[in-house]
């Protein structure tokens, strides 16, 4: 099952990798460079992760997984382009881009897809948020809507985000019958966003 998984993983990352490399071959952007290599992080990552020792059967919490992760595939490139939002976007996916790196490096093999427990993180971006991951991914998003302003991908970005608060919930959950966990969260007052939430 776990080994499955990990395949099964891996392979949805090698698509968007395959997107990501198809669109930097159009556009020659650092940004589409950046998250082609990203992806390709994340196949390996599937690839050599951690067993987790407990793994939720909700189904509610692998279908909050499912649209945290695919969810951007609705954005669609339409919309509003407006001067200031593709710079504003462009420096808000760079933010973004840096802490999802900076939390894939201290997460090490400990990446998870749904609410796990693979081992508790608390240095680098893990000592400032407890779930920095999901907050590179509010950036990115934000970021890509302010490039391209429109109804439909606000109304995406909603989904999406409410999906991975969906997921730090389930996570939290899930690791709050740890006391090192009650200990990291009394720590580690804030969810993603400093000062709120």
């Amino acid at each position: 099952m776990s080994v499955g998984a990990n395949l099964v993983g891996a392979g949805g990352a090698a698509a968007f990798a395959w997107a990501g490399w198809q669109h930097y071959e159009r556009t020659h952007s650092l940004i589409g460079g950046g998250f082609f290599a990203a992806q390709l992080w994340v196949v390996v990552a599937y690839l050599v992760r951690r067993p987790a020792s407990v793994v939720s059967l909700r189904t509610r919490d692998w279908l909050l997984a499912f649209g945290g992760t695919f969810g951007g595939v609705l954005f669609r490139p339409s919309g509003m382009h407006t001067h200031l939002g593709v710079i504003a976007g462009l420096d808000l996916q760079i933010a973004g881009l840096g802490i999802w790196v900076a939390s894939f490096v201290f997460l090490g093999r400990s990446f998870g897809f749904a609410a796990a427990d693979r081992g508790l993180r608390r240095r680098g971006p893990y000592a400032v948020v407890r779930h920095p991951l999901y907050a590179s991914y509010v950036l990115l998003q934000l970021g890509y809507v302010l490039q391209s302003i429109s109804v439909r991908n606000v109304v995406v970005m909603v989904f999406v985000c409410s999906c991975d608060v969906g997921r730090a919930l389930a996570e939290e959950r899930l690791l709050a019958k740890s006391t090192t966990y009650d200990e990291y969260g009394k720590k580690v007052r804030w969810r993603m966003i400093p000062g709120l939430w």
